[in-house]
């Protein structure tokens, strides 16, 4: 329950006002004022959504998962990502930037070398792919070998490749959905997978019908569930897996707000959860349409706002955040992990 405050107005009563104040419990609740005019009342604790602990199992290694969040950092190896978009197309310049993401606070780096964004119609090929991506997997690897390293794909070759210059973890969009040789790999392999639930493909988004918000959590529920039943069967283990409730994958503005405040209840599919809501369209569309100030500086603003949302993420039960700006993040969680340990050792 979070904490609340009530004021009860109290009708005067002769001879009360001399009375002195002390702290008693009424209905449960701690009584911390009485006055004749207005009692105020307070029910102590606050109510997060408790994380289980989890030891996610990765290709050689093993991360333990719920005592603190663990941040991806991500590293868009691309020319034409919604967010950064050319900046690290540069091999040297992607190192660069992943290396300060790790002394930054990142626990993960996860590369990508094709963009997701709306409307993209997902046609680079597995070379052009590994192109981008396998000169700084190398790299990264080479001045600090012990980086944790995540590839942002839904191919198989392009996974296959990466986790072979030690990459760990496959976080693949599509749930292992467009590639039908992709569990088959990851099973193989035993690497670390996210199973992402996405409506739709990119380019086929701004045409979705709109959803009414008391059906998002279900549909991404039901969808989650089948993706972790079917990765199941086809011989990946529970401990290699993590699912991503996929923010602004096939979800509209608002929707994603639906679901993020409800996000605590995909607990129940059993898994560690991933939540990516960096610099997301939702959070820009908000941004815009209620802060109306030419003179404010948008950048800024969207650190902010997605700072805000991981934060939300993680009290709704999120093990792992994926975003673009590490630095941030990663003073916002430590408080939120102070607190999240806090409420649990109150609870107990």
């Amino acid at each position: 329950m979070i904490a609340s405050l009530s004021l009860r107005s109290r009708e005067k009563r002769r001879g009360q006002y001399g009375q002195k104040n002390q702290p008693t419990r009424q209905d449960g609740r701690l009584l911390i004022m009485s006055h004749p005019v207005a009692e105020c009342s307070i029910e102590s604790g606050m109510g997060f959504t408790r994380r289980k602990h989890f030891l996610w199992k990765l290709r050689t290694r093993t991360l333990e998962l719920g005592a603190r969040t663990a941040i991806m950092g991500v590293l868009n190896v691309t020319p034409d990502s919604f967010s950064d978009g050319g900046l690290y197309l540069d091999t040297s310049r992607a190192i660069e930037h992943g290396l300060r993401m790790v002394e930054q606070g990142a626990t993960v780096l996860d590369i990508g070398g094709e963009s997701t964004r709306p409307s993209s119609t997902c046609s680079v090929t597995a070379a052009e792919e590994l192109d981008r991506v396998l000169p700084v997997i190398e790299g990264i690897l080479c001045i600090k070998p012990e980086t944790l390293l995540s590839i942002d794909t839904y191919k198989a070759a392009t996974a296959a490749a990466c986790l072979q210059a030690g990459a760990e973890i496959v976080n693949d969009v599509s749930g292992l959905l467009w590639d039908e040789s992709m569990a088959a790999l990851c099973a193989r392999t035993r690497c670390g997978v996210v199973l992402m639930h996405t409506r739709g493909k990119p380019h086929e988004w701004h045409s979705l019908p709109a959803l009414a918000p008391e059906s998002v959590l279900p549909m991404v529920m039901r969808e989650l569930g089948e993706r972790r039943d079917s990765a199941l069967s086809m011989g990946l283990a529970a401990e290699n897996l993590v699912l991503d409730p996929g923010y602004g994958f096939g979800k509209h503005f608002e929707e994603n707000y639906s679901l993020l405040a409800q996000q605590d209840a995909l607990h129940a599919l059993g898994l560690p959860l991933l939540a990516g809501v960096s610099r997301k369209s939702f959070l820009r569309r908000t941004l815009g349409r209620r802060l109306t100030n030419p003179m404010r500086e948008a950048n800024q603003d969207l650190i902010t706002a997605s700072t805000t949302a991981a934060t939300a993420a993680v009290l709704a039960g999120a093990h792992l955040v994926r975003v673009h700006d590490v630095e941030a993040t990663a003073a916002a969680v430590a408080i939120v992990d102070e607190l999240l340990a806090a409420d649990l050792n109150h609870a107990e």
